[in-house]
């Protein structure tokens, strides 16, 4: 079979950007490749800087350590929220899966490893904690209460470290905006792979949340994501990959990766009716802002 014909071949090169943006979340550390070969491929299409965000301990140590080494490479860390129920209960329905089954270690286990994501998070090459939030696809009423625990750790630890928030929900969007009004948000959050409707994108805007966009924006059933779109603020939008995961048509299905970032900005720009070059320097803008680094597609 050849290459161009082989589903599992990762997709062509887009037409490069004329405005530099970047990948708000990205997961190097699950993708084929070295590290240097990602952003290589994504800078020679305009996307110069990625967001790389730790889903359980082993992935934000990496994430942090790789943040340290590449300077157009940031740090997110967190518990993802299915780790939670794993680490209390050993639930490996319920957890983050890289690591295979363990037994439970109970709620003093679950507050060791706040305690290290707390230390990661102090690292000044961190700008983020997340992703973190609450996932009711892939844990049942069993690991709610973990979940929510977590979550509301992960606020506290952002908002002392003055970090970004970076939100992972997953069928619980009324409780996720539950807890944020009860804990209070930090100053920047992040909605990652927003997967709310038009309706909860106003709800978002409203509290100043940022909404990032994943390649599941193009999918011909996510209607309701364009829609979001089409109503939330353009100071609130990001793009993101959330690669290997969810890459655009024409290509889903194939592996996902930063450099793939100008078919999603182009489907968005679409959905705005906006040019693409107006759809880029906002997202540059947001990013910035959103993760509290300005000045950062400078020079």
């Amino acid at each position: 079979m050849k290459a161009k014909d082989d589903k599992t071949a990762p997709p062509p090169l887009p037409e490069p950007l004329r405005v530099a943006v970047a990948d708000a979340h990205t997961h190097l550390d699950m993708q084929a490749g070295t590290v240097d070969e990602a952003l290589a491929k994504a800078a020679s299409v305009g996307v110069t800087r990625l967001v790389q965000v730790g889903c359980d301990l082993a992935g934000s140590r990496w994430a942090a350590e790789t943040a340290a080494a590449y300077a157009h490479i940031h740090a997110t860390v967190a518990l993802h929220p299915n780790e939670a129920p794993r680490i209390v209960h050993g639930d490996p329905e319920g957890g983050w899966s890289r690591q295979g089954e363990r037994p439970g270690g109970g709620e003093a286990a679950l507050d060791e490893a706040l305690d290290e994501i707390e230390r990661l998070a102090a690292l000044p090459q961190v700008v983020g904690v997340g992703e973190t939030g609450l996932d009711y696809f892939r844990t049942g009423p069993e690991g709610k209460d973990a979940q929510e625990r977590s979550f509301r750790a992960h606020i506290e630890i952002a908002k002392r470290h003055d970090r970004t928030l970076v939100i992972h929900d997953r069928e619980a969007h009324a409780d996720v905006l539950r807890v944020l009004k009860e804990e209070g948000a930090p100053e920047r959050t992040v909605f990652h792979c927003y997967s709310g409707d038009a309706e909860m994108a106003e709800v978002c805007s409203r509290e100043g949340y940022y909404l990032s966009f994943a390649g599941n924006v193009t999918f011909k059933n996510a209607q309701n994501l364009r829609d979001a779109l089409a109503v939330a603020p353009l100071d609130l939008v990001l793009v993101e990959t959330d690669a290997p995961f969810l890459t655009p048509a024409p290509y889903r299905g194939r592996p996902n990766a930063p450099y793939l970032i100008p078919v999603t900005l182009r489907a968005m720009a679409r959905v705005r009716d906006i040019a693409e070059e107006e759809m880029a320097e906002a997202l540059a803008r947001n990013t910035e802002r959103a993760f509290g680094m300005p000045g950062l597609f400078e020079g």
